[in-house]
């Protein structure tokens, strides 16, 4: 627990691993267990200032980084009795302009998360005011920083990190001596901002900040940082050069700063990107793997024409050494990836599975495959899709959510028009006049109603089954769970609960299947991947007990936004030009998605040409490892639940 603290502690070796590493950061297995201990030292820090009678004064941070550092305290607040009596925070930053009762204000969020359910005093509480009108707003700036000069500074400030490299909203060519202050929104920082205002138009194009010289006068920092999307900005601010291009690697110049990151965030630093060039590594399989299929890309060379020399000149002596020539180990690492190849993907009758990545047997498998948002299925998976149906398997597709907050408003309103042109209300319980109605004059920030959400869950539903049934598949073998946990009308969702474990299960105990395919891309950029393949875990850990599992193998596909490493591919399923272009026709069939992408994150392509950019890119590599030449491939791994 004291491990993110005790910054003069060096473990043996660790000098060597991070070398490269300018800022002092500690790597957790994920963001659950990491922001436990964030929130542990901020209650240390809290308990050992009362106990002196001294006030704590908190730098907080908004986004999705600290609500679980959050979440921790208030439960520390109501079952440990962790007093907030003589706490004193000041928040980064806020939207300009921005009401406070805006439900995306930093405002609401703070109370939303944090401060409606603990004990801290409303004075004590200070956020930069996103109602102060502009003539006024420099005086309030500078009585903003005397605020927080006259209690005594900073005791602790928490960071989150955005991908153009800025702290609280300090943009690229902010100066290490800025104060608090007026700052435009880079637009990069919008594009990541857009999807929570439905629309990047909707974002507003300032924001006030501390700034960064009131950042480092904090006595102590931590920085948290989760996901694959912070991986490249992460390696830069802690192994890069300081510059203003990316004003977090200023912290570099404080001396008690701790970056706290998950693994996906941490995963292009040097001692876990490429560890063997920084210290001896210990040789497991799959850390060949890696480090093979990296010399290839480095060298630009296929496998098979890798030597001695390649290997003793990029940091991989000791492998060299251990497994005696650059043959043996090309020759192997060859016939490891060419067994990833298959044509087959519920396996091959009546063949030798030995070398295949799926079993023979049974040869008609029962198979389900989950997809979190009624489109993951074509976008991710829709060749290999179309083979297991073809191939004669028993596929069944379940959609986890209804996915009806990804639909426009002026798509839903469409729909209720024509609707209610063509049919009335005869045989629908949905009142079309009133959906038309509501959605003509909703408000900014106003939920959608009951009727709204059913409309435009049905035209996702519709959809799915217009692509599905262009893929092959028979529209009994379709099902839609509605997972209750996304039902909320918003963007931020509920926490996973036992009933959305319990209905996960219940469609696996009535297909018992011997394959699931699950979306394993955890870059969504609001959760739903997760929160969805947390059900899956969940519910395949406790059917353990009570039915027979051993015979079902899950495959995790990648979605929109990341594709595997070569080197964690255990199964490539190659695409025919002509089953690239099925797939393409079969995403094209979700026309509510098209166009104007809602959730795109920080990808402004369509979900199907970054599916098939996606696909070609992965065939290249492999043909540029030695292997054969494929239009496109889609790419699974294997995972022991």
């Amino acid at each position: 627990m004291t491990a993110i603290r005790n910054l003069n502690y060096v473990a043996p070796g660790k000098y060597e691993t991070t070398r490269f590493e300018k800022i002092h950061s500690e790597i957790f297995k994920n963001s659950q267990e990491a922001s436990k201990i964030v929130a542990l030292e901020i209650a240390d820090l809290i308990r050992s200032k009362q106990a002196e009678g001294q006030n704590c004064v908190l730098g907080l941070a908004t986004g999705s980084s600290p609500i679980l550092v959050y979440a921790e305290l208030v439960r520390m607040h109501r079952e440990e009795g962790l007093s907030f009596d003589s706490v004193i925070t000041f928040n980064l930053d806020e939207y300009y302009p921005m009401k406070k009762e805006n439900n995306q204000s930093y405002h609401y969020f703070m109370h939303e998360h944090l401060f409606n359910h603990i004990d801290i005093k409303a004075e004590n509480v200070h956020i930069p005011d996103g109602t102060v009108v502009i003539e006024d707003l420099n005086q309030y700036c500078a009585n903003y920083e005397a605020k927080i000069k006259n209690v005594g500074g900073l005791d602790f400030q928490l960071l989150g990190i955005g991908r153009t490299g800025h702290v609280g909203f300090n943009e690229p060519g902010s100066h290490t001596n800025s104060a608090t202050r007026l700052i435009t929104l880079d637009h990069i920082t919008k594009v990541d901002a857009s999807s929570d205002f439905n629309g990047i138009s909707n974002v507003p194009k300032r924001a006030i900040t501390m700034g960064v010289s009131t950042i480092l006068r904090s006595k102590r920092i931590v920085l948290l940082a989760w996901g694959q999307n912070k991986a490249a900005v992460v390696k830069r601010t802690i192994q890069g050069d300081i510059s203003s291009e990316i004003p977090a690697t200023f912290l570099q110049n404080h001396s008690n700063t701790t970056f706290v990151l998950d693994q996906s965030a941490a995963s292009h630093l040097t001692r876990l990107d490429t560890p063997w060039l920084v210290d001896e590594c210990v040789w497991t399989q799959e850390m060949k793997s890696k480090a093979i299929i990296w010399l290839c890309l480095k060298t630009k060379q296929s496998i098979l024409k890798l030597t001695d020399r390649d290997y003793n000149n990029n940091g991989m002596s000791d492998l060299l050494a251990q497994e005696g020539s650059a043959y043996d180990l090309n020759i192997n690492m060859f016939n490891k990836l060419q067994h990833t190849i298959t044509g087959w993907p519920g396996g091959k009758p009546n063949t030798s599975d030995t070398n295949r990545p799926e079993r023979a047997n049974p040869s008609i498998k029962n198979i389900i495959l989950f997809s979190p948002h009624p489109d993951d299925d074509v976008i991710s998976m829709g060749g290999t899709f179309s083979k297991l149906i073809r191939q004669g398997h028993n596929v069944h597709v379940v959609y986890q959510t209804s996915g009806n907050i990804a639909v426009t408003d002026d798509e839903a309103l469409k729909f209720a028009e024509v609707s209610n042109d063509f049919i009335g209300n005869n045989g629908i319980d949905i009142n079309f006049n009133s959906v038309i109605d509501f959605l003509k004059n909703k408000k900014e920030n106003q939920i959608d109603t009951i009727e709204v959400r059913k409309l435009k869950g049905l035209i996702r539903r519709r959809e799915s089954y217009a692509a599905t049934r262009y893929i092959g598949l028979k529209d009994d073998n379709i099902h839609f769970l509605d997972l209750p946990f996304y039902e909320t009308g918003q963007i931020k969702k509920n926490p996973l609960e036992l009933q959305d474990v319990a209905i996960v299960m219940e469609i696996i105990e009535k297909i018992k299947p011997h394959q699931v395919f699950a979306a394993g891309d955890l870059a969504d950029p609001h959760g739903t991947h997760e929160v969805c393949l947390n059900a899956i875990f969940e519910a395949m850990g406790k059917l353990k007990t009570k039915i027979d599992m051993s015979n079902c193998w899950l495959w995790l596909y990648r979605g929109a936004w990341h594709e595997w490493d070569i080197d964690e591919i255990d199964m490539a399923v190659p695409l025919s030009p002509d089953e690239v272009l099925l797939k393409r026709h079969a995403i094209l069939y979700h026309q509510s998605q098209k166009d104007r992408v809602m959730f795109q994150g920080s990808d402004s392509r369509e979900f199907w040409v970054r599916a098939e950019d996606r696909n070609k890119n992965t065939a290249k590599i492999y043909d540029d490892l030695g292997l054969a030449e494929y239009e496109a491939i889609e790419a699974f791994k294997r995972f022991d639940y």
